[in-house]
């Protein structure tokens, strides 16, 4: 049986992207005021590329998207011959802006629904906060690849959710967009899972989720049949 739902964030549970610029782009404009050079030579995306460059030389911080942020703002600052740079101001322009997103319209009321039958959890590789979010309340515990020191789909962050959780790994589904962060490494680590398909992509080849969706909404009907599936064979063996 089904004991516990842990849930990707981003693109999941909204759309990320549109948001991440758009705090870029205030971030451009933070810096454009207090540090010129540095909007003079970067654009808002090459700022955002220079977190690969960091990446590649500090494989350490690859799973932490906080610290490449804060690395690559201060390659940038040292590029540009700044000697001095707040960081930390600068980052918490960009990280209220990039928490401001609007849940699909069905995500509260589908998640309130489920969390009266099991507990929820998320599982992100991102950096958002669901207490700036609003959604805080709808989860037991939130783990991001920060908590765990790596990202999916690699196994740490599914097993610390099983031993929180304290159930098997195949009493848990995880629902996520991202084919190889979400379903495969949640298949890897013994999870069912549940491809969250907004767009209607192709598979890009792999062995597949147990279901997919559209919509969050759709992942209780997919619980029922599931349930009524188990119970049907608990009957049949006994």
């Amino acid at each position: 049986m089904i004991k516990a739902l842990t849930f990707d964030l981003d693109d999941t549970l909204w759309d990320v992207w549109p948001v991440v610029e758009r705090a870029e782009a205030l971030l451009h404009d933070w810096l454009a005021v207090r540090y010129p050079r540095i909007p003079e030579r970067f654009t808002p995306l090459e700022l955002r590329e220079l977190a690969s460059e960091v990446s590649a030389a500090r494989p350490d911080l690859a799973h932490d998207r906080t610290g490449l942020r804060k690395a690559a703002l201060m390659l940038a600052a040292h590029r540009a011959d700044y000697q001095e740079f707040d960081v930390e101001g600068a980052f918490a322009v960009f990280f209220i802006a990039r928490n401001a997103v609007e849940p699909f319209a069905e995500v509260r009321p589908t998640l309130e629904r489920l969390g009266q039958r099991y507990p929820l959890a998320s599982l992100s590789n991102g950096n958002a906060d669901l207490r700036l979010i609003g959604l805080d309340d709808l989860f037991v515990f939130s783990l991001n690849a920060i908590d765990v020191g790596a990202a999916k789909p690699e196994l740490p962050m599914f097993a610390e959710a099983c031993r929180r959780l304290n159930v098997r790994p195949e009493q848990i589904v995880h629902v996520g967009d991202d084919p190889e962060h979400d379903v495969f490494g949640a298949a890897r680590a013994g999870f069912r899972t549940v491809w969250v398909n907004r767009t209607g992509r192709d598979w890009p080849g792999g062995p597949q989720a147990d279901a997919e969706i559209v919509a969050l909404d759709e992942l209780e009907g997919v619980l029922a049949e599931w349930e009524g599936a188990s119970r049907n064979r608990d009957r049949i063996t006994t």
